[in-house]
């Protein structure tokens, strides 16, 4: 697998994520971007990134929580919550 890869979740399809987030445009983003977390100079290393409009979910490799966080101009994502499951980050959106 390379950076630019864009993946979708073990188990999910992508009209699934798109019925669970209500977002009909939902889409896997590149992995290649910086990501932030909640916590000042943390930097994710993003596994799976899905797009919804200006906002993501991202899935950090070597993490189990799902981070929730806005899309910037410059394709970076600054995340300020995270969830346990997919499905429940997916609701809060």
């Amino acid at each position: 697998m390379t950076t630019t890869d864009k993946r979708l979740p073990a188990g999910w399809t992508l009209e699934e994520i798109r019925r669970v987030s209500g977002d009909r445009e939902a889409t896997p983003l590149d992995t290649a971007r910086r990501v932030t977390g909640p916590m000042e100079d943390e930097v994710l290393h993003p596994e799976i990134v899905l797009g919804f409009h200006g906002l993501c979910v991202v899935k950090a490799v070597d993490d189990e929580l799902w981070h929730m966080g806005s899309l910037n101009d410059d394709g970076s994502i600054i995340c300020w919550s995270s969830y346990d499951d997919l499905r429940e980050a997916l609701r809060g959106l």
